[in-house]
């Protein structure tokens, strides 16, 4: 993910916020103990909560589920991408990317999925969601075992990128990450690949966030939903029907696919 603090501000307007809602008792009190305001700090306005550009974990996690919910910015939101994500630090750095990339009022939102591994991404997958993301919160989690890595939607697996380091596929496993989010103008690539430009007079922006949850998981652990668990190296048979539903039914793009981006063959994980 590249963070750039332009267009924060535009003629004198907070116009890129990030809400941290208090709609749930001990959420904002507790964000101060969690998150540091990384960028648009300066500019930044309490807001039934505290609002910014973007903000930070104070703590590294190595390992565990990581769940976050989030209400996206309503109607014309073309040019503007909502990023939730954990990364390390450095060239050689690990990332799990969630990212939100606005579209003109009506047309839906893209969820563009992304892991980095050793400083090297391209594994891109995007999705539309099945639901309008801007009308009410919903838990968008990451999964993060040295197994596999699972994408999570309300409870609802959409991607899950396994551990392939026995074809020589690097995985994050060695480098600890912190959760970073943050609310930018990327017009320049974010809407039907620049097409489409922020209509500034739409603004402000507005992102909000809130139940931000993180557990340790140990490798043996399970996640339960419905009575179905998440197993240490496997979804079972109602996670797989999910993720085959949403494959299926919402997914838009998919790396593993695009032969003509790897002449040379898809990457060793597709094949794995």
């Amino acid at each position: 993910s590249t963070m750039a603090p332009n267009s924060s501000t535009h003629n004198g307007f907070y116009v890129l916020m990030i809400v941290i809602s208090t709609m749930v008792a001990n959420c904002a009190g507790s964000f101060y103990q969690d998150f540091d305001l990384t960028w648009g700090d300066h500019r930044a306005k309490i807001f039934n909560g505290v609002s910014g550009s973007g903000f930070k974990s104070k703590k590294e996690y190595l390992f565990g589920r990581i769940d976050m919910q989030l209400k996206l910015v309503a109607g014309n939101s073309a040019g503007t991408v909502t990023a939730y994500y954990l990364s390390s630090q450095g060239p050689t750095h690990d990332e799990i990317d969630f990212e939100f990339l606005g579209n003109l009022s009506g047309d839906p939102y893209i969820l563009h999925t992304n892991i980095f591994t050793q400083g090297k991404g391209n594994r891109e997958q995007q999705f539309y969601l099945w639901f309008d993301p801007t009308r009410n919160f919903h838990t968008y989690s990451i999964i993060w075992k040295p197994q596999h890595i699972i994408f999570l939607v309300d409870n609802t697996p959409i991607r899950v990128f396994k551990n392939a380091e026995s074809v020589g596929v690097p995985f994050p496993k060695n480098q600890p990450m912190r959760i970073y989010s943050s609310l930018w103008n990327a017009d320049d690539w974010a809407t039907r690949g620049g097409l489409v430009k922020t209509d500034w007079s739409k603004a402000p922006f507005t992102a909000y966030y809130r139940n931000f949850k993180a557990t340790g998981l140990s490798p043996k652990s399970s996640i339960s939903n419905s009575g179905a668990a998440w197993e240490a190296n496997e979804l079972d048979a109602y996670g797989r029907r999910r993720l085959r539903w949403v494959q299926k039914y919402f997914m838009i793009y998919n790396y593993c696919n695009d032969l003509k981006r790897f002449p040379q063959g898809v990457p060793a994980e597709c094949r794995h």
